[in-house]
C-alpha cells in the first residue's frame, strides 16, 4: 500500500532534502525514523528536493508499506523519534499509483527578507538593510508571467529535460520591516527562486531597470542574471495535487 506523509522542517541544520554521503539530510533522517518504527527498510520519495538550508512549511513524500497505518497512532510516535526541527502532520493512504513528485500540479515558495536587525530570525530570514524600491520589484515580478523558459535562473550543468515553467503568480509584499516574495508555478528549476530574488534585489536597488529583466530571461544565460539570495530565507510553503491531501 502507498502512503503520503505531510511534513514540515527547518532546514538550517541539514544539507538539503536528498540523501548524500557524509552529510545529514531530511530524507536520511526521516527514512531512519520510519524504518526503525516500522521495523522495515522504508524509502521515501518527496515532492521536491530543497537545497541545504532551505525550509519547508509544507512538504509531501510517499512510501510503500504492507500493513495498515493509523495516522493518529503513528504520527505522535514518529514525531517523538524525530529531531525538533522536523514535524510530521499526517500519514494517509493514497492510490497505489499516486506519486508525491510527479502528481504535484503547483508549488509555492516564499522568500523572506528583514530590513531591521533582529536577533531572533537570522536563520529564518535574510537580513538586507539597503533600501529597496518595492514598486520596481513588483513591476519585474509581473514580467515573469510573460515567459516560460527560465534557463537564465537555473543552476548550470543541471540534468533537466526542459527549462520551461509556468509561473502563475509572483508578488512582493511588505509588512513593516519584513518583505516577502511569493511565487507559484507548476514546477521550479534548481536554484531558480533564489536567482530570481537576487536579480530582483538588483532591480530594487536600481542597479538595473525592471524592463532589463526581459533581456536577462531571453539570454538564457545564468551569468546575465543576478546573484543567488541566501538559502535560509527560502521556504517551500504549499504543494497542490489533483486529489485531496487533507
Amino acid at each position: 500500500m502507498r502512503y503520503f506523509i505531510k511534513l514540515a522542517y527547518n532546514g538550517t541544520n541539514y544539507h538539503g532534502w536528498q540523501s548524500q554521503p557524509n552529510a545529514v539530510t531530511i530524507q536520511e533522517t526521516l527514512e531512519k525514523a520510519l524504518s526503525l518504527l516500522f521495523k522495515n527498510k522504508i524509502e521515501i520519495v518527496a515532492a521536491g528536493r530543497t537545497d541545504a538550508g532551505v525550509h519547508a512549511r509544507e512538504m509531501f513524500a510517499h512510501f510503500d508499506y504492507n500493513d495498515e497505518i493509523s495516522s493518529s497512532f503513528w504520527v505522535p510516535k514518529l514525531n517523538s523519534f524525530l529531531p525538533k526541527d522536523i514535524v510530521i502532520y499526517s500519514i494517509f493512504k493514497v492510490d497505489a499509483e499516486a506519486h508525491a513528485r510527479f502528481d504535484a500540479i503547483e508549488r509555492t515558495y516564499e522568500y523572506h527578507i528583514h530590513s531591521a536587525k533582529d536577533a531572533f530570525i537570522n536563520e529564518l530570514s535574510w537580513y538586507h538593510f539597503y533600501p529597496l524600491k518595492l514598486e520596481k520589484m513588483n513591476q519585474a515580478a509581473k514580467i515573469l508571467l510573460d515567459y516560460t523558459d527560465f534557463e537564465c535562473f537555473s543552476k548550470v550543468n543541471t540534468d533537466v529535460f526542459t527549462f520551461n515553467c509556468t509561473i502563475k503568480n509572483a508578488i512582493w509584499q511588505q509588512n513593516e520591516n519584513n518583505l516577502v516574495f511569493t511565487i507559484t508555478a507548476d514546477r521550479f528549476l534548481r536554484n531558480m527562486v533564489r536567482a530570481i530574488v537576487g536579480t530582483m534585489i538588483n532591480i530594487g536597488q536600481e542597479k538595473i531597470d525592471p524592463e532589463q529583466l526581459r533581456t536577462i530571461i531571453e539570454s538564457k544565460n545564468r551569468s546575465q542574471a543576478g546573484f543567488s539570495a541566501p538559502a535560509h530565507g527560502l521556504y517551500l510553503t504549499q504543494i497542490s495535487y489533483p486529489y485531496s491531501t487533507e
